[in-house]
């Protein structure tokens, strides 16, 4: 099972969340009663939809992390899945997205649909190669 799926499957048990089609035309999604929250694009690719104060509060640790990506002015989160860690981050992002939309202002204007897909290029990491050169 790929480690697009285990989250998927996970994600799809929560209560607030249902799948559809992703708005961008390319893979599948779980949305809230709000917002498309979730784009599954590849086995390893997922987008997460977040607010701009959501980006803002946790810029730096995105910065650390080797599994995020970010595209200036979007309000999607590209996450690489490559492991379980990457798996359970994307967990709790999804789970302070859902918080995030909820507790925001209702969104204005067209659904957000236009993702980080295609904008965002992945590089494998390789393993055992991590920052402190194992």
């Amino acid at each position: 099972m790929t480690p697009a799926q285990r989250a998927m499957d996970q994600l799809t048990a929560w209560p607030d969340l249902s799948p559809c089609e992703a708005g961008c035309g390319t893979g599948r999604a779980l949305r809230s009663a709000r917002e498309e929250i979730v784009h599954f694009h590849s086995d390893r690719d997922v987008d997460l939809h977040l607010t701009a104060h959501a980006i803002r509060r946790l810029h730096h640790d995105f910065a650390e992390s080797t599994a995020i990506r970010l595209v200036p002015g979007s309000r999607w989160v590209t996450v690489h899945l490559d492991c379980d860690a990457d798996v359970d981050l994307l967990l709790g992002l999804v789970s302070v997205a859902l918080k995030a939309h909820q507790n925001g202002p209702p969104p204005a204007g067209p659904p957000t649909a236009v993702c980080n897909f295609h904008r965002v290029t992945v590089l494998a990491r390789e393993k055992g190669h991590g920052p402190h050169g194992s």
